[in-house]
């Protein structure tokens, strides 16, 4: 981890926290020394941050008021917290982290009376039958996906059948008990969509096949929107 990204890191960790935020705290949750953490908060101050407290007592991060604060209806607001705690319950664990760091973001700045309604929302989001957890980094299949890369994997199909794929990746799409990936499977020479959790030893290819995504997920979801079926067909 770079400096920068703890010093990032840190910001983030004192707006998720409820304040005073201990040393020890920031320490065990960036895994770093409590020497790391006083040098790092000495560091963010010189920066202009306006950190409130000290070593024994805790610290708060006191926003800058100069930045005007964002403007929701509180509409708004309920949608985007709802929608932010769905994807911690639904997504990778990567987008699942993010999902909650946004959340902390957000809460930051938005006025006071807002930041409120952000910290106790009456909306949540539970699933009691969530689905299987996926076998590979999806970050790194976000990643090829948006890079318009090849990957390549092996997976086994609903039958128990094995198989090595090629695929042009698409999108992502979450459902209600399973995650997909829409894709151009260069084995069958059309459209399939593959489950997360039957997907393993994923790897980048380096090949690119830009810039078709776009029009290709257009096509193929225009296919599965004329099917009007429950499950994407061509799943394997």
């Amino acid at each position: 981890m770079t400096r920068t990204h703890r010093l990032f890191q840190m910001m983030t960790t004192l707006r998720r926290l409820p304040a005073p935020v201990r040393a020890q705290q920031l320490a065990d949750e960036m895994d770093v020394s409590l020497r790391t953490v006083y040098r790092d908060i000495d560091a963010l101050r010189g920066l202009g941050a306006v950190i409130d407290g000290e070593a024994g007592f805790g610290y708060t991060l006191i926003e800058d008021a100069a930045m005007p604060p964002l403007a929701f209806e509180d509409d708004e607001l309920e949608a985007l917290v709802l929608g932010l705690r769905n994807v911690s319950v639904i997504g990778d664990p990567a987008l699942a982290g993010a999902a909650r760091t946004a959340l902390a973001k957000l809460t930051a700045r938005v006025p006071p009376r807002q930041a409120r309604r952000l910290q106790h929302a009456i909306l949540d989001a539970r699933r009691f039958d969530p689905p299987a957890p996926p076998r590979i980094d999806v970050a790194v299949l976000r990643a090829a996906t948006w890079d318009e890369e090849t990957i390549a994997f092996s997976y086994v199909d609903a039958k128990g059948a094995a198989s090595v794929r090629q695929v042009d990746p698409l999108g992502i799409v979450y459902m209600q008990q399973t995650n997909m990936l829409l894709a151009w499977c260069h084995l069958r020479r059309d459209f399939r969509a593959f489950r997360l959790d039957r997907m393993d030893d994923l790897v980048r290819t380096g090949k690119s096949f830009r810039p078709r995504r776009v029009p290709m997920l257009r096509d193929y979801t225009a296919r599965l929107r004329e099917a009007n079926r429950a499950q994407p067909e061509g799943q394997d």
